[in-house]
């Protein structure tokens, strides 16, 4: 069983008893600290298929365990008793085991949780949210980046080759030459440019 464990506050903890057989069985809970938790019902008859919440609540305390550790257990006793028993009605030796009846056992430890586990959880889940949003953020800024310098590179290779267009002549074998390099140049950095249109970044 656990609780979530505050100083000077009352913490509860639910625990759900099923009888899955075709028998009325009835049930007892005990504990090792019987002045520390408030248990209801402590008692109880179960119809065959039926169930019912069993809350155990721990008293406020003034002072916490040592590393939080806690050394209470719980004792769920269940037996066999005769159809439309009443609770009022078992005898008193019903979960007495040297009565020779069949007594069902479950034992269970206390386990205290601090109140900050969850709010810390919650923390720590926001900040990773944020840290992975300002990671995308700069991922596509960056890209934004390389994109107008690609546009600026393209538009002053295209003025250059217009310039190459315009000289005499007798420069044209240069002129091709070098035509042709701006044009490979040019053919380079619109195939980068396309690249990085078409690829949007993508976050996990």
């Amino acid at each position: 069983m656990s609780a979530e464990f505050e100083l000077e506050k009352q913490s509860f903890c639910d625990l759900k008893a099923l009888n899955n057989t075709e028998h009325h069985v009835a049930f007892k809970v005990k504990t090792t600290s019987p002045k520390k938790y408030f248990v209801r019902p402590n008692t109880g008859v179960l119809q065959p298929w039926d169930s019912c919440v069993i809350r155990g609540a721990l008293q406020a305390q003034r002072e916490a365990p040592l590393h939080m550790q806690c050394k209470d257990k719980f004792l769920l006793q269940s037996a066999i008793v005769l159809p439309n028993t009443d609770v009022d009605e078992l005898p008193p030796d019903t979960f007495n085991k040297d009565s020779g009846e069949t007594i069902e056992e479950c034992k269970l430890r206390v386990v205290y949780i601090p109140p900050t586990t969850a709010q810390g959880n919650l923390e720590d889940k926001a900040l990773e949210n944020s840290t992975q949003s300002s990671d995308a953020n700069l991922t596509l800024q960056r890209l934004k980046e390389e994109r107008d310098a690609a546009l600026r590179q393209t538009q002053q290779l295209q003025q250059d080759l217009d310039m190459v267009k315009r000289r005499p002549k007798n420069n044209l074998g240069f002129s091709l030459m070098f035509a042709g390099f701006v044009g490979l140049i040019g053919f380079m950095v619109g195939f980068f440019l396309n690249h990085l249109l078409s690829s949007p970044p993508t976050t996990e």
